[in-house]
Order: structure tokens, then sequence, then C-alpha cells
């Protein structure tokens, strides 16, 4: 048993698929069945039970991933410190980002992480926060960019910036001759949300004071551009996060925006990571380089 054979086991254990854990370990779906089939042979136990359909964990199995947790972390942890006293700015980090931030805040950034750290290798991973805090907690994940506090003592964050909302509503709507929007002008009645799972629907709920028994269930889009191109439809109205106005929807949809005026119609955007993680200055680099090129739309917390 070796610490590849390790991954793979955890691998599986996240995916619940050999395929789909093969295809994320990089090797075919029979080699890694292989090998955990000998870890199971050396240690005399069953760690997954295979059926046609499903994969799932035997109890033994869970206790057993809490070790190999416990020695992929050391090991990366020991990994990490040797590269840290190497240069902490070198080296694989892996960044996960929320989907409504990260197409609109990775154009800005990417170039200029390459130019400014040109021996980072920057890995990105894309998903609602709640899987984005279980990586991070499984050392899948370095860092990640997230817009709700962690609630996690094992983990440290770095405020970046506060992300003002934009009413979102259509052309031949009747706030269109009005050039702010306050709470009382927000047409609740109308409100279209993302899909549950997203920390964006929540604060948009908070902002307009709606609870899920008022909430429209009967639109929910995946994607925030899906959200605008509904909106540009005439379905309805939305609060849209700044940096989102560069999005493409914004000169081909017909959507109308506008300031908003309302307490806390906003979202502060952190950086996330194990208080354990030996790159601290990796993680200040990161910070300082978001800040330094966000536009004015946006107040930065972290002077860039």
């Amino acid at each position: 048993m070796n610490l590849r054979d390790l991954r793979y086991v955890l691998a599986v254990a996240e995916h619940r698929h050999f395929g789909k854990a093969a295809e994320a370990s990089f090797v075919s779906q029979p080699t890694l069945s292989g090998q955990i089939k000998k870890v199971e042979e050396e240690l005399g136990v069953t760690i997954f039970e295979r059926s046609n359909r499903s994969v799932e964990i035997t109890p033994i199995g869970e206790q057993l991933l809490i070790y190999a947790r416990r020695v992929i972390e050391q090991v990366e942890a020991m990994e990490n410190l040797a590269k840290a006293a190497q240069d902490p700015l070198a080296g694989l980090l892996r960044l996960g980002v929320i989907p409504t931030l990260g197409p609109y805040l990775m154009p800005l950034i990417l170039q200029p992480l390459r130019k400014e750290f040109p021996d980072m290798h920057l890995v990105l991973r894309e998903e609602i926060t709640e899987q984005l805090l279980i990586h991070l907690r499984h050392h899948e994940l370095d860092a990640a960019l997230i817009a709700t506090p962690p609630d996690d003592d094992d983990l440290q964050e770095i405020a970046l910036f506060d992300e003002p909302f934009w009413l979102a509503f259509p052309a031949k709507h009747p706030l269109y001759n009005k050039d702010e929007i306050y709470e009382e002008d927000l047409p609740v009645d109308q409100l279209l949300l993302l899909a549950d799972g997203h920390c964006l629907t929540e604060q948009v709920m908070g902002v307009c004071h709606l609870d899920q028994s008022s909430a429209h269930d009967d639109l929910r889009a995946s994607s925030l551009e899906t959200l605008m191109q509904l909106v540009g439809a005439g379905f309805g109205c939305t609060l849209v996060p700044a940096l989102a106005l560069r999005g493409s929807w914004a000169t081909d949809t017909g959507v109308i925006l506008r300031q908003v005026h309302v307490a806390n119609a906003e979202r502060r955007i952190r950086l996330v990571a194990r208080k354990t993680f030996p790159r601290a200055l990796a993680l200040k680099a990161l910070a300082e380089l978001v800040c330094k090129h966000l536009p004015n739309t946006v107040r930065k917390v972290v002077k860039g």
C-alpha cells in the first residue's frame, strides 16, 4: 500500500463511482479498481460495496477513510512545508471559486497571476460553497474564493472586497425611468433566483426579506447567465453582483441595470484556507493580486 493507493481510495469515496474516480485520478478504471482491490486484500477488509448502479462505503471503510485522509494530510503538510521553505509562490496551488464569481473575477486576474508568479501552477475548481468547503477540509483544495463566512474553526479567511448588488430587470419594466433603486422599489413579487445551494440565492432573499415560503420556485436557474437570459426575456427581475455586470449578457440581452440603495445589499468575498496551510505568503500574495486588479464597482478590503 502506498500514497497513490490511498488517493485512489479517497477518490472513489468522493465520487462514489469507479469510472469517475479513475478519470479524476488520470488512470484507467481497471488500474484503479485493481489497486483498490489490493488495498482491501492487504487490509483484509472490504472498503467499498460494489454494484452495477452504485458504490457504497462499508462501516469499516468509513473508519479507514479517516486515517487515509490523515495520512495524506500529513504528507501534504510535509511537502508544502518543504516547498514553502524554497519558494512559497512556486508550485501547485489548488484554488476553488463559486460559480457566481469565477466567470467574472478570474478573467481579471489569470493573466496577471501568470505574469507575477510564473512558477505558480494554478488549478481551478468551480463549485458551490458547500462543496468547496468539503474539498478544503479533505485537503483536495488549498484555498477557495467564497461569499459567506466559512463557520469552521479549522479554516482561516482573508476578507478581499465587498461586492454591491444591482437590480436587473427587462427593458419595458415600470422601473425603467428610475435611476436608482431603494428598498420600497424592489419588485420582490417578480424576483427570480438561482437554484438552491447557491449562496447568492440566500443573500438575495435576505436583502429582499424573503423566506422559502415566499420564494418563486417555478423558475430557478442553475447559472447566473441563464438567470439573466430569463430576465431579458421578461420573466422577472433579480439582483446581480457587481462583477457580473461584465458578463456577455450585459450588452446583448436587453437587461436594464440600476444601482440598489438598500442596507446590506452586497456580499463580502473572502479567500479561505485551512489554518494549517503552510504557504501563508502565497495566500497573502494572491489576496493582494486579486484586489489590485478589481474594477471600481466593488469596495476593496485588502489593499492591492
